[in-house]
């Protein structure tokens, strides 16, 4: 089974992106019922901005697991929300309510220490791997056998870029002889091409609307959902 996994949110501008606790919960409902086996969401503040606060994750939380008990849910913990490292781990040590995992992006300041206190805490960890550079920080990080999964996501819109540079990250994971499993995305119509080789190679993917608002024939997607719809079918293609 590939495992499939959505981002429904982010930063995406699309009226569909969910961003109240009812609309997210909503949202997986609908993402799960298509054939997602997990999500990967964003918090939102009332002024409707990304947020890491105690309160609007727990509310994001309870909601889901409350509408889709048993759902395995990610939070974001980007330093593009909150970018001092510092100030960002004094807010995630807040949290009461806590995800079954989070994004950890390699890349980032202070990322080990936010990753060993989560760990703490008993969140699992998906590593966060956006270039070559953060593969090898990976590879030599302390928390390197402690992940989850590791997400291989090239940020670059060009496939063939994109493609590129997600073989060169998978290269130096395995090169360092860590088989944690691994999930694979892209970032717009790039994203497609990182899903269809990732299947080729037996990994997971991630699809979603923080990561593509483009369906693989390049219509605009609908919804959550639609995308969900479509990554199945490039899993059962290439499947048969």
């Amino acid at each position: 089974m590939v495992f499939l996994q959505v981002a429904l949110n982010g930063d995406r501008q699309h009226p569909a992106v969910p961003k109240t606790s009812e609309e997210i919960a909503e949202d997986v409902k609908k993402v799960i019922d298509a054939g997602a086996h997990g999500v990967h969401v964003h918090a939102f503040d009332e002024m409707g901005k990304e947020t890491l606060d105690a309160i609007a994750c727990s509310r994001a939380l309870i909601a889901i697991r409350n509408l889709c008990p048993g759902v395995p849910v990610s939070l974001t913990t980007s330093a593009a929300i909150v970018a001092d490292a510092d100030r960002r781990l004094a807010i995630i040590q807040t949290w009461t309510e806590f995800p079954d995992l989070v994004t950890v992006n390699q890349g980032e300041e202070g990322i080990i220490e936010l990753s060993e206190w989560l760990i703490s805490r008993d969140v699992e960890l998906e590593a966060g791997l956006l270039s070559a550079n953060d593969a090898r920080k990976f590879v030599a990080s302390p928390i390197r056998n402690k992940c989850k999964r590791i997400l291989i996501e090239p940020l670059d819109t060009d496939p063939n870029e994109a493609l590129r540079h997600a073989a060169e990250m998978e290269r130096i994971v395995l090169s360092a002889g860590i088989t944690v499993e691994q999930v694979h995305h892209g970032y717009n119509l790039a994203c497609w091409s990182i899903n269809r080789r990732a299947i080729e190679r037996g990994h997971g993917i991630r699809t979603g609307l923080e990561d593509v608002a483009v369906l693989p024939d390049g219509r605009a997607a609908e919804n959550n959902a639609q995308l969900v719809r479509a990554a199945l079918k490039m899993i059962q293609g290439e499947n048969r």
